[in-house]
């Protein structure tokens, strides 16, 4: 049965919304979808809300798994659209006074654009004629009414939308006018009647003229929205599960399309792009909101309305503040003005850049509205990395414009900058994205269906719409730059180009778009760093996030300027150092190979004597940077075939001297190169000789390098550095590794310490990334200072999995499919991985008490990984300098959840 609203605030309020097959005590939101709750809120607050109903997220999930309507949803439905009826005094159906009204989704994750909406419904020839009586506008009635007939073919019966929009572009090329609004009466009366004449063809009936039948059609085709490709995708992306359906919005309709006194349009309480407080947003005289968010036609900003039609400014103003006051958020509302009356339709918050979240969250802290704690949940860890991507180099800018490459200027409708491909088709977009080319999405207008082709580009571009336009909202969500509504270029999706001003670019070729100034380029644009201290905002909130979180956070970098970089972005030491990279540059590769190929002890040191002062001076650079921070330097770990020539690429450059040159001395260099790295070659290199293994059987190596890294130390020590080092195992799995490797490590150490004269904070740890380590931590944990989980390799040993080899063959497909739920090489799979980290906490803790743990693989930088290692109680993450923020924005929500979670259990 239809259910009132229970709000005690409303109590004595007829209310406007009725809710359908409620039940339990659930969150409203999770019943009624983020759309419905908001217009149940604000119907409740007295605010100017179109009457209608909600049928629950409960009627879609018994729908779509039943495959039929749940019993007694019609009934229901019969029953609201009487309140509602009663409380408008029209008639749904009425040919004398007829009731239209909306069916829109909402679920309770904001989804904008990506499910189905019909207006106008209940509209038939009866109807029609009613409308026409009551408004006296003849145009408007048949405006609405082949609306109706587009939108509901469309959307509840699958003709594509594309069969009416010829007819309609070719009516207004047979008038001559440009605009759908210069049409005449008389023009969408005939297109009415082709409408239905096409409608009859393709479907073998006449239109359907029932209200009633129009309306269970209608609520079919949302629930079933639910799962339709774009809503599928666009879940799968932002990690929304597939299991909570939508909820559908049964509204009466309030139009804007009745004249020049009417409009629409789409607003929001501050400027989503900057961050900035003002009433930001677009509209359109005589037009329905579909003519704003598809981007049909390019709209006004809101600030003309101001100067058209102050009073309708001043109070939608009014309501806009009243709306964000009352959510304390910044707000995106849809409203509608008919004949001078201002509606509110819909609200929700706002889709915002990254740049716009951080201003936001901290300027509504300052205004008092809401905490510390809450503006650190405001913004998502992920947006930070896009304030600390790359922009376009401005003197590169400049040059491209003298060059006469700057093609067009747009609307700034996404910030950031892009460089890539023109591709001008969705599929085709993410057929090369998912290839590795980056592509720039090229449209007249996005809809909904290029959703798949948008989260594959690195960039969006559009012809037509604003800012508020379907591409702005998605590619604002995404973090993805874009330029809307850029009139200048002509997109010809047929010949697979576009052309401005005479200049031609074709598929593929080379395009640049500036989502922040709305300017886009012919060619490449190189790019630069942004600076983490110019962002003012940024870094108060993220000094607000090192008060609130617990877990440290630390970087992994190989080189002095990685470090530099890593402090300056807020790294409490350095997590991981790998020695292996310094192997690999152009001048220490030879002396590694020699180092590689001795056939004796002594050639070996002879070669490792000259890498020695090589290495130091890589440490001291390290120690300098991070001078009063702890530095944890890995021992070397690959296998030692990765320093020589593939095996695969050496018996190609031999069979071809011994067809050109076959006595040459080169050939016989490679024939016994050839020969070492046979010797060398393992079915199963990750598995095989490295780590500490390697260690145990080329001692001399490991010895070097701590002796390298003790006299960096040292030397830094007695210039005045703060110096704290922590020399770290790699890879074992029995405690005796360790034991073995320490043993012959700690003479060094001390041996240096001797030498020099000076006392050095130093400690040996190990890496668990073997699951039998993990397994018997607290063995382990007698005998080693720290531990530091290395989760790309325990992650390979816990699933059994090759990564270089699963990640492009079936892990896709395994995600895809839901066999795994994420890509555990992305985010730490808690059940198996995260268990072994567990288990080896408390075991490692038990053993020795003030154990410090952290983790330094991949996983030290995805936000919800960050969570794990917060709740398993690890002392810090260590993760790519770029992702630093990231983790600290990510620690200290981990800490605002816990307090959540607590007050929630009182």
């Amino acid at each position: 049965m239809p259910r009132k609203s229970t709000k005690k605030k409303a109590a004595k309020k007829t209310p406007k919304r009725v809710y359908l097959f409620h039940q339990g005590n659930k969150e409203m939101r999770d019943l009624l979808g983020g759309k419905g709750a908001n217009l149940a809120e604000m119907s409740n607050l007295g605010l100017p809300v179109p009457s209608g109903f909600t049928i629950t997220t409960e009627a879609c999930i018994d729908y779509l798994s039943k495959k039929r309507m749940p019993a007694g949803l019609m009934e229901g439905v019969r029953a609201a659209m009487k309140k509602v009826e009663k409380e408008t005094g029209k008639g749904f159906g009425d040919p004398s006074n007829p009731l239209l009204v909306s069916v829109r989704s909402g679920a309770k994750m904001s989804m904008p654009g990506m499910m189905d909406t019909i207006l106008n419904l209940g509209l038939n020839d009866r109807t029609l004629q009613g409308i026409i009586a009551l408004t006296g506008n003849e145009r408007f009635a048949y405006d609405a009414y082949r609306r109706f007939i587009m939108m509901f073919s469309s959307v509840a019966l699958h003709i594509e939308r594309a069969n009416f929009e010829k007819m309609l572009n070719a009516m207004k090329k047979k008038r001559r006018v440009k605009q759908d609004t210069d049409l005449s009466a008389d023009d969408l009366k005939e297109l009415v009647k082709q409408y239905k004449a096409f409608f009859k063809r393709r479907m073998k009936r006449d239109f359907p003229t029932d209200p009633m039948e129009q309306l269970e059609t209608s609520i079919r085709a949302v629930f079933g929205s639910w799962n339709i490709p774009r809503a599928v995708a666009y879940r799968n992306f932002y990690k929304i599960p597939h299991d909570l359906g939508t909820a559908v919005n049964v509204q009466t309709m309030v139009f804007g399309n009745m004249g020049d006194d009417s409009g629409t349009g789409v607003a929001f309480t501050r400027d989503v792009a900057t961050g900035e407080k003002k009433t930001y947003g677009e509209f359109l005289m005589n037009a329905q909101g579909e003519d704003v968010v598809a981007g049909v036609r390019t709209p006004i900003e809101i600030a003309q309305m101001k100067r058209d039609n102050p009073r309708i400014y001043r109070e939608f103003v009014r309501l806009a503040t009243r709306i964000e006051k009352h959510y304390k958020d910044a707000m995106d509302i849809e409203f509608t003005i008919e004949r001078g009356k201002l509606y509110i339709l819909q609200c929700r918050v706002g889709k915002r850049t990254a740049r716009a979240a951080v201003r936001i969250a901290v300027e509504m802290v300052k205004e008092r509205l809401i905490t510390k704690d809450e503006a650190v949940m405001r913004v998502e860890p992920d947006q930070i990395n896009q304030l600390l991507l790359p922009g376009f180099d401005p003197k590169e800018k400049d040059l491209a414009a003298k060059e006469g490459r700057l093609l067009a200027k747009g609307l700034n409708a996404s910030p950031g900058a892009a460089s890539g491909a023109a591709v001008f088709n969705a599929d085709r977009a993410e057929e090369h994205g998912h290839a590795g080319a980056a592509v720039v999405l090229v449209r007249p207008e996005t809809t909904p269906d290029d959703v798949h082709g948008m989260l594959a580009s690195k960039g969006i571009l559009t012809a037509r719409g604003g800012s508020t336009s379907h591409a702005a909202v998605v590619a604002r969500g995404l973090g993805l730059p874009c330029v809307a509504g850029c009139e200048a270029i002509r997109v010809d999706e047929a010949a697979h180009r576009l052309t401005v001003d005479g200049k031609v670019l074709k598929e593929m070729e080379p395009i640049s778009i500036d989502g922040t100034t709305g300017e886009v380029f012919a060619g490449l644009i190189p790019t630069i760093v942004p600076n983490l201290a110019k962002e003012k905002e940024l870094t108060t909130l993220l000094s607000w996030a090192d008060d609130i979180r617990r877990l440290e956070v630390w970087a992994n970098a190989d080189y002095p300027r990685d470090a530099k970089r890593a402090r300056s972005f807020g790294a409490q030491g350095i997590g991981l150092c790998r020695t292996e990279h310094m192997f690999m540059e152009t001048e220490r590769l030879p002396i590694v190979q020699r180092m590689i190929l001795a056939h004796s002890s002594e050639e070996r040191r002879a070669a490792l004597k000259k890498l020695l002062p090589l290495q130091r001076k890589d440490f001291a650079g390290l120690f300098r940077a991070m001078d009063g921070l702890p530095v944890v330097i890995r021992l070397i770990d690959p296998p030692l075939h990765e320093f020589l020539p593939s095996y695969e690429e050496l018996l190609v450059d031999i069979a071809r001297l011994e067809i050109k040159s076959p006595t040459s001395r080169k050939l016989k260099g490679l024939r016994k190169m050839l020969e070492e790295v046979e010797g060398m070659r393992e079915l199963n290199p990750m598995l095989g000789t490295r780590g500490c293994r390697l260690s145990i059987m080329m001692p001399e190596i490991v010895e070097m390098q701590t002796r390298a890294i003790m006299e960096a130390a040292c030397q830094c020590a007695k210039a005045g550095v703060d110096v704290h080092v922590k020399i770290m195992v790699p890879l074992i799995g029995h405690v005796n590794e360790f034991t073995y490797v320490r043993d012959r490590l700690q003479p060094v150490a001390k041996q240096v310490i001797k030498e020099k004269g000076v006392k050095v904070d130093y400690k040996i740890g190990t890496m668990i990334e073997i699951p039998r380590a993990a397994l018997t931590a607290d063995e382990v944990a007698e005998q080693a200072e720290f531990f530091s989980f290395g989760t790309n390799d325990l992650t390979q040993t816990c699933f059994g999995y090759s990564r270089d080899d699963v990640e492009g063959k079936f892990l896709l497909k395994y995600v895809e499919e839901k066999i795994l739920p994420e890509n555990p090489f992305q985010t730490i799979d808690p059940e198996g991985v995260g268990k072994l980290v567990e288990i080896a906490v408390k075991l490692g803790r038990k053993a020795r008490k003030n154990l410090e743990v952290g983790i330094c693989g991949e996983h030290g930088g995805d936000p919800r990984s960050v969570e794990f290692c917060h709740k398993v109680g690890l002392d810090y993450v260590s993760c790519s300098p770029f992702r630093v923020p990231i983790a600290r924005l990510a620690a200290a929500q981990a800490v605002v959840k816990d307090k959540v979670a607590i007050s929630d259990s009182r």
